[in-house]
């Protein structure tokens, strides 16, 4: 018979564990471009160093670690709960695919085209979460603070480079 802790430490696990696995995938697929094709783009005039995206990337997958199990936590067994992590599990797919599309087949446009669903998933996420316990929405809102900023860069990077 499980017990509520066991399954409350089975739970962060399974979710630290998607995360760590999206960033981790997601950072090696970025590293074989970034000093390749990656420097050689034309950019928006607002790109942040690379050094930047470093740390607030691991600021924004623990955010969202600790919001999807402040959603697992006050949303068990209820379906706000199971729509709450349903979002978490797409947005962080999403995420992960970003990495793939941008960085690992060097296609700012559909890349683009993922942003724009990435961002719609964490808006619904935000909302659903926010009906759960709303101290997750000052979890969530920086990442799609983050990502609205990252979609104009990824849209200037198209609009620059599209030519080449």
């Amino acid at each position: 018979m499980e017990t509520q802790s066991t399954g409350s430490l089975r739970t962060i696990a399974g979710i630290v564990g998607a995360v760590v696995v999206a960033s981790g995938l997601g950072g090696a697929v970025t590293q074989n471009s970034l000093n390749t094709w990656y420097r050689g783009l034309r950019k928006a005039r607002l790109n942040p160093p690379n050094w930047v995206f470093g740390p607030v990337w691991t600021t924004l997958y623990v955010f969202m670690a600790i919001a999807a199990w402040l959603d697992w936590r006050g949303g068990r067994g209820r379906p706000e709960g199971r729509r709450a992590l349903r979002l978490f599990g797409v947005q962080l797919s999403l995420n992960l695919l970003w990495s793939i599309l941008f960085f690992g087949l060097r296609s700012p446009r559909f890349a683009l085209l993922d942003i724009a669903a990435l961002w719609g998933t964490i808006t619904a996420w935000l909302a659903a979460s926010a009906r759960i316990n709303r101290w997750t929405t000052l979890l969530i809102f920086p990442y799609l603070a983050w990502v609205s900023f990252a979609s104009y860069l990824n849209f200037e990077v198209w609009r620059k480079n599209r030519n080449r």
